[in-house]
């Protein structure tokens, strides 16, 4: 005999076994069920989320002078003060238009001076009537015509000098060169000359302190709050764990294959600079830890749509429970449920009104007292699927 066919023998076997001992149970013996008693219960809930390692800011370096680059103090991964001189580009036209402004202001200073004589003299020679009030005019005109071009000329030189100093790049910030896309010798364009926005020369960041965006599910959200500490790992230091702070909850969503997240900002000191622009981090932000006084499990937890179902299981009248749910509460499905209470005259049904939870215990606000027990059950649809899992067992096994 071959393996496929010892293979197929066994889970024939299997398939019999299990046949018989679902035929063998009664419908009414209905026991996947526990009682639980109702007590005091350490809730604890963590949001579990990824993200990668970001820049908190990140500022392009660009230069306000155009031409050659001929020098580059800085490459990828320099930490850098502010001050320093990123780069230096040809300095031979601002050095020229630097020279042809201070000769125009030396020009412009020059003729000042003959104004300001031509205007003395003018107005002594207007005050004893000498020349006439249009001759005068005119030298007022000149006057203010050359104090004019003076104011210029300083302009001109003011902006030249600007214009020589803008060939240094330095560095604005103290941080560390993230990108640098430029070598020596390129040419490159100002971002106020070029309609491009100028060639970038580097990008740098402060690295001691980043930020991380996780991508956390609507249903965990509500539960973050600003300033929440936040554990953190990343693949380089499985056995190292960071802190954080959540600093901002994005408010715009982003739908994903049906599954609506949210980006939320979680700042992490970075002195030692372990921590990488891009690694991928994994972040367990705890949204809850109280101890509630009253608790039950989350599956002792019905609603009016399946109550019907799973109560008849454990022997409540269907007249009851029609009874029970002819008054509607307000909230239900949402802080208002059904529990099944064990009670010497049988399984009764009870509203309760819930609190807190960690999707394993619930706190009960109202409804139950400490010492009462209630029932356990699967889902309607758990039932129904391990009924049809045993029937379609029933059938087999009578081929």
């Amino acid at each position: 005999m071959d393996n496929n066919s010892i293979r197929y023998s066994l889970i024939a076997v299997l398939l019999i076994t299990l046949a018989f001992s679902f035929s063998g149970e009664k419908q009414s013996d209905f026991d996947f069920y526990t009682i639980e008693e109702v007590g005091p219960k350490q809730l604890e809930l963590i949001v579990e989320a990824s993200g990668t390692i970001e820049a908190i800011s990140a500022v392009e370096i660009k230069s306000k002078a155009s031409g050659e680059i001929l020098y580059l103090g800085a490459e990828v991964g320099d930490f850098i003060q502010k001050g320093d001189v990123l780069a230096r580009i040809d300095q031979r036209t601002p050095s020229n238009s630097l020279s042809q402004a201070q000769a125009d202001l030396d020009v412009a200073k020059v003729r000042l001076g003959n104004a300001d004589s031509q205007l003395k003299r003018g107005i002594e020679l207007h005050k004893s009537k000498s020349i006439s009030d249009k001759a005068f005019e005119d030298i007022q005109e000149q006057h203010a015509t050359a104090k004019a071009q003076q104011v210029r000329a300083e302009v001109f030189l003011e902006n030249a000098k600007i214009a020589l100093d803008d060939t240094l790049v330095r560095s604005p910030i103290k941080g560390t060169v993230i990108f640098r896309p430029v070598e020596m010798g390129q040419v490159i364009t100002s971002p106020t000359a070029a309609v491009g926005g100028g060639t970038l020369l580097m990008a740098m960041a402060d690295l001691n302190q980043v930020r991380v965006r996780a991508v956390v599910d609507e249903i965990d959200v509500g539960k973050i709050s600003l300033d929440q500490e936040v554990t953190l790992r990343v693949s380089a230091f499985r056995d190292k764990k960071f802190t954080g702070t959540v600093s901002k909850v994005e408010p715009r969503g982003q739908d994903v294959q049906n599954v609506t997240t949210f980006p939320v900002l979680i700042d992490i000191e970075n002195k030692e600079n372990l921590l990488l622009l891009g690694m991928n981090t994994e972040v367990e932000i705890e949204s809850l830890n109280d101890k509630a006084s009253f608790s039950v499990p989350s599956g002792s937890l019905r609603t009016r749509k399946d109550i019907s179902f799973v109560a008849a299981l454990v022997g409540v009248s269907k007249e009851y429970i029609k009874d029970f749910l002819s008054t509607r509460q307000e909230d239900e499905g949402f802080t208002k449920f059904v529990v099944i209470k064990d009670t010497n005259k049988g399984p009764a049904l009870t509203w309760v009104k819930v609190g807190s939870t960690d999707f394993q215990n619930v706190e009960v606000l109202d409804g139950l007292s400490i010492g009462d027990k209630v029932y356990v059950l699967p889902s309607e649809g758990l039932v129904r699927s391990q009924e049809e899992f045993g029937e379609r067992l029933r059938e087999r096994a009578r081929r």
